[in-house]
């Protein structure tokens, strides 16, 4: 069972909870760790339940039929997701997979107990519909960055943002794996590095893609 301590570090409602609701809370949340890779929710699983990020991270992605993929959002320690526990929200209508991209340890509430404690308590209620209301402003801003902006810009913010997660000016991922990431192909990822490097932004090499112009980049992302 999870201890309390780290139930009221993830969930802000905690102190607000009734003695009954936080024992059938802790009862029906459950730990557990994943490897660099491991599916976390996908590929058939409708109600994984509420993930709280412990340690590591997660990338929430979406899959088309033809196995194209596009990142949503990315999940840290402290962070929680609702959209794993499709079967307790109204209308959501796609479908998104979760996997794990570091050493990850989750705390998972059943969806069950977590909507049965939101239907008596307005508090654990409004903190679902905050998260929800976050992660799809994310996923908005990614529908805007595909619609409206060059894939050069998408890539040179990814890098910046890649970098940031990682916190290094060295990028440890394959042309493929960015494609990934932005929903494009792979040969117009390594054109864009191509360019970027021929600019003296980044250099490419087997070690991955290190940045040597942060503010250069910057500027290509205004």
């Amino acid at each position: 069972m999870i201890d309390e301590k780290m139930l009221s570090e993830l969930y802000p409602f905690w102190a607000q909870l009734t003695p009954p609701h936080k024992a059938e809370l802790s009862a029906n949340t459950v730990l557990r760790t994943f490897k660099p890779g491991d599916i976390v929710h996908g590929g058939g699983q409708e109600c994984t339940g509420v993930l709280g990020v412990i340690s590591g991270r997660l990338r929430t992605f979406m899959l088309s039929d033809e196995g194209k993929e596009i990142t949503l959002f990315r999940l840290v320690e402290g962070d929680n997701c609702m959209l794993s526990a499709s079967c307790m929200l109204k209308n959501i209508s796609f479908d998104v997979h979760v996997s794990a991209e570091t050493p990850t340890q989750l705390a998972i509430i059943s969806p069950v107990i977590y909507d049965k404690i939101a239907k008596t308590s307005p508090r654990v209620e409004q903190f679902m519909n905050d998260i929800i209301s976050m992660r799809f402003s994310e996923v908005m801003w990614i529908v805007e960055q595909v619609l409206f902006m060059k894939m050069d810009k998408r890539l040179a913010l990814f890098l910046l943002e890649q970098s940031a997660l990682d916190q290094s000016d060295t990028i440890a991922l394959t042309h493929e794996q960015i494609a990934g990431h932005l929903g494009t192909a792979r040969e117009v990822v390594t054109r864009i590095l191509k360019y970027l490097s021929g600019e003296g932004y980044i250099t490419v090499s087997r070690k991955g893609i290190a940045i040597v112009d942060r503010k250069g980049l910057l500027k290509m992302t205004e």
